[in-house]
């Protein structure tokens, strides 16, 4: 009787999963899926490129923006009608973009649409975490990583697919039919919160969104920028650069002296050797994860002489590795504890980029793929792992914030390693006819480093989880008592 009690609840927890996850593609995908459009729109409405980008660039200012919001108001609406708000709100952008008559109102739209995304993306996290409780995170969080890792590959291959066969306002329609389906199951499926968790939470910290949200804001944009400029000295680079610091750095004096409302994010979360690390990792992982995926097309179209669609294809692998390394690594952290797993990943991760730094312009395709695979793979073993420790050690009333700072971490790790590779591929004079070999060496041993400096990490991470009873999962105070037990310093005094 009790064991078909838990293959139940083991049956409701993957129909979470997968509607859960297909509400949150749909942001995953568009993130990346219209920048592969960006001389068709720019044809279609006579303008430049520097201002079509603004429709991919405003939708991530707006995710970026709004991911601190999302965290208090998870308190304050409860998840489930916060999901189904981000989900509708993420449609209508969708349905207007397709709409757009003019590059303004394309940007505006993207903006809505980032919008919703901002609100649905982090809330992924925050309900397969409740629902998946200490004991199973990380094999939920590994099963999400699965989008996640196969989000930025298959992105830019499926926009260029739907946009050569369908035209460009379809990236737009496509996601229409896959939201409203996930609205309806989200009726069904997503529990709803009970009433003691909404309407209790304090009052909004004005100040810290004030600070907070534009701060992470401008933080991407100047690292958006430094890709495009291939370096870090030009104005539209340093202003935002020193705003985004001088805005984060108000913001943890105001966090640390808060008293009339709680902040949006309780930065003595890092005061725990656990958290801290867990979340640095996890930036490291999408610092190597966006390094590699901005260098090897170019390696492919450069070096080889591929179209995009084929360098597209051939970068596959890198996605392909994490996203079948997460769902294992991840079932095994819920057993071993992750410093094992992120210890093998890590190291894989630099011998892979150590291969493709060997590599010349007449090796095959094959060689390069092989290496890319190995580094997904390594780099899978690393999310998951990471991620999963991160909830074992969160008290469930701090998981929306944890889910804050851990995806926005995330994206200014992507953002870093984009505008690093660019300034290396640009110092090796690749804009200037170099042959481009060189820099996409450097580049590769600039991803070796990101390995070392995550396996350099590991310690701090907590070691093998213990036994959490099934009574225990949802208390705060048990579950930091576990966290406790695993190493990790107290969470959020």
């Amino acid at each position: 009787m009790s064991q078909a009690r838990d293959d139940r609840l083991d049956g409701a927890l993957l129909r979470l999963i997968g509607v859960t996850l297909l509400g949150g593609i749909m942001g995953i995908l568009d993130s990346t899926m219209v920048t592969v459009a960006a001389d068709s729109l720019a044809d279609e409405f006579s303008t430049s490129l520097s201002s079509i980008s603004w429709a991919s660039t405003g939708y991530l200012l707006a995710l970026t923006v709004t991911i601190p919001i999302t965290s208090w108001a998870v308190g304050r609406y409860g998840v489930k009608r916060l999901w189904l708000f981000g989900l509708a709100l993420f449609l209508v952008g969708s349905f207007s973009s397709a709409l757009a008559w003019n590059v303004d109102s394309l940007i505006g739209f993207r903006i809505v649409q980032g919008i919703g995304a901002g609100v649905v993306d982090p809330l992924v996290l925050v309900i397969l975490a409740r629902a998946a409780g200490p004991s199973r995170a990380g094999r939920v969080m590994g099963m999400m990583g699965v989008v996640l890792s196969l989000g930025p590959v298959l992105g830019p291959v499926l926009g260029g697919i739907v946009l050569e066969s369908l035209g460009w306002r379809s990236m737009f329609y496509i996601n229409l039919p896959i939201g409203i389906v996930a609205v309806l199951l989200a009726l069904r499926v997503v529990p709803a919160d009970p009433p003691e968790a909404r309407g209790s939470v304090a009052r909004l910290d004005i100040v810290g969104a004030v600070l907070l949200a534009p701060g992470f804001a401008a933080m991407v944009l100047a690292l958006t920028e430094a890709g495009q400029h291939a370096g870090f000295g030009a104005p539209s680079v340093l202003i935002p650069l020193v705003i985004g610091l001088a805005l984060i750095a108000g913001y943890v004096i105001h966090a640390l002296r808060a008293r009339d409302a709680e902040p949006l994010i309780d930065v003595r979360l890092f005061a725990s050797r656990s958290f801290a690390a867990s979340v640095v990792v996890q930036g490291l992982v999408g610092l190597g994860t966006y390094a590699g995926l901005f260098a090897l097309p170019l390696y492919y179209q450069v070096l080889h002489g591929h179209g995009a669609r084929a360098a597209g294809l051939l970068v596959a692998p890198l996605g392909i590795g994490s996203a079948l390394a997460m769902p294992l690594a991840g079932r095994l952290s819920d057993r071993f504890g992750a410093r094992r797993l992120v210890c093998a990943g890590a190291a894989l991760t630099a011998l892979g980029a150590v291969f493709l730094t060997r590599l010349g312009a007449s090796d095959s395709e094959v060689w390069s793929a092989v290496a890319a695979l190995g580094i997904g793979l390594g780099l899978g073993a690393v999310g998951a792992p990471t991620m999963g420790s991160l909830y074992r050690t969160l008290p469930p009333e701090k998981v929306p914030q944890g889910s804050s700072v851990l995806y926005n971490l995330n994206q200014l790790g992507g953002a870093l390693g984009v505008a690093c590779v660019a300034l290396i591929l640009a110092a090796d004079g690749m804009d200037q006819g170099s042959s481009g070999i060189d820099g996409f060496r450097d580049a590769y041993w600039f991803v070796f480093a990101v390995g070392v400096v995550i396996l350099a990490a590991t310690p701090l991470l907590p070691g093998r989880p213990g036994a959490t009873p099934a009574h225990q999962q949802g208390g705060g105070r048990q579950q930091e008592e576990h966290a406790l037990a695993e190493g990790g310093g107290p969470v959020g005094a």
